[in-house]
């Protein structure tokens, strides 16, 4: 059975494969195609929407328990794909 995890975008539950994880590294939101960055992970639905609503709700910041403002440049260059 594969690991399930929830969206901080649109908060719906999907397996881990069809999720982008994201790490905080100095104060800055890092996309981990990967999965294998150090540290506590978020985990969006690679897509504009779910990305967006993400940043919008500035749930990034909780998920990940950062208390300082992060520079999401980075994030937001990272090229969205197709849910599913």
């Amino acid at each position: 059975m594969e690991p399930v995890r929830t969206c901080v975008g649109c908060r719906t539950r999907a397996p881990r494969t069809a999720l982008l994880r994201v790490v905080a590294q100095n104060d800055t939101l890092i996309p981990d195609d990967r999965a294998v960055l150090p540290g506590r992970g978020a985990w969006v639905h690679p897509t504009r929407e779910c990305m967006d609503a993400a940043l919008r709700r500035r749930a990034f910041g909780r998920a990940l328990r950062v208390s300082t403002e992060l520079d999401t440049r980075i994030f937001e260059q990272h090229p969205p794909r197709n849910k599913g």
